[in-house]
């Protein structure tokens, strides 16, 4: 049975979102909404769907069941409960929103419309992380002691010039943090656990934006291990993602979505297989060419609409690395160590 889905955004990330539709199985794109005409024609041609630069008018299209938005951050709420009222199953790209008051409202609005609410942190569904979570819950690291996270990336200046919302407090909600650095923060808090309280600093070190380009946090975690967290766009010409996880029994390291290193005291057998990494070129440009990972979200919602269970990635848990954000940039601004749920929303 076929299901349609509905596109709101004309930019890259919406084109991403319609390659990982086409390639997925049992589902049509029905409608694309955006506020540039020629972009959403064009996504129209290529991929299918009735392009609409009015929002209710595309809110209104049937057949239509699923809503996937890739518009600025500080509007994922807006739309998405707009979405949810019509009875409209929501996917939202990360975060899930920029506030989290903003943040709660979709939320509460999704459950009382009996709608799906989803995240795209597609690095869920990576086969390598998967393993290396399931690894870690089941005590292959012993205790956690330490989560060594780098995201020095890197973006040039008209990748802030060409944009009106990247970079902004109001559409984008901050910069390297929030915008890159948000998908290996949600690996942190959805591998090792809870963080109890943030330490940070930033700045904007090369970029003509609002927003910071650099950042660097220490991260408590509730199990009581420490957390490094280095996020950038400035670090030329731009390093691949580093996540290290270390625990009493040894460390596991993973770069970009790739099990790169294994180094127990007793290696076990279902972490010495290595799957294929993305090829996505993450730290120096900001285009997807491989859209894998979003069509296994893609296909992981599917599959919790039709069997109404919880999506991997549901609104609960895309709030949760937004509270550790918030945090983050709310220690960033005091000097002081903050605790995630204490933090000005």
């Amino acid at each position: 049975m076929t299901t349609y889905i509905g596109l709101i955004g004309g930019g890259n990330i919406s084109e991403t979102h319609a390659r990982a539709a086409r390639d997925a199985a049992d589902i049509q794109i029905a409608a694309v909404f955006g506020t540039n005409a020629e972009k959403i024609n064009r996504l129209s041609r290529e991929y299918g769907g009735t392009p609409y630069t009015d929002f209710e008018k595309f809110l209104a299209h049937r057949p239509m069941e699923i809503v996937a938005i890739g518009s600025p951050s500080g509007l994922h709420a807006a739309q998405g409960m707009a979405a949810a009222r019509r009875g409209l199953h929501v996917l939202s790209e990360k975060p899930l929103e920029i506030n989290l008051h903003r943040a709660d409202l979709l939320i509460a609005e999704a459950r009382n419309a009996g709608v799906k609410l989803g995240v795209f942190f597609q690095d869920r569904c990576k086969p390598d992380i998967l393993c290396v979570r399931n690894a870690v819950a089941a005590g292959t690291l012993g205790q956690p002691v330490l989560a060594d996270a780098r995201v020095k990336w890197y973006r040039p200046p008209e990748y802030y010039a060409k944009s009106r919302w990247r970079g902004t407090l109001a559409l984008d909600g901050g910069g390297a943090l929030i915008n890159q650095a948000v998908h290996t923060l949600d690996l942190m808090l959805w591998i090792f656990c809870a963080v109890k309280s943030v330490q940070a600093t930033s700045k904007t070190a090369l970029h003509a934006i609002e927003a910071e380009d650099t950042l660097a946090a220490l991260l408590e975690f509730a199990n009581g291990a420490l957390g490094v967290l280095q996020a950038t766009t400035s670090v030329f010409p731009g390093y691949p993602r580093r996540l290290e996880l270390t625990g009493s029994e040894g460390t596991i390291v993973i770069e970009q979505d790739h099990l790169l290193a294994v180094d127990l005291r007793n290696p076990t057998a279902n972490l010495l297989s290595r799957s294929e990494a993305d090829a996505n070129s993450s730290s120096s440009s900001p285009v997807v060419s491989d859209a894998r990972g979003h069509q296994a979200v893609l296909e992981n919602f599917l599959e919790a609409i039709r069997t109404n269970t919880e999506p991997r990635c549901n609104g609960e848990e895309g709030r949760r690395s937004l509270a550790v954000v918030q945090a983050i940039y709310e220690a960033c601004r005091t000097g002081k160590r903050v605790h995630p749920g204490t933090e000005n929303s």
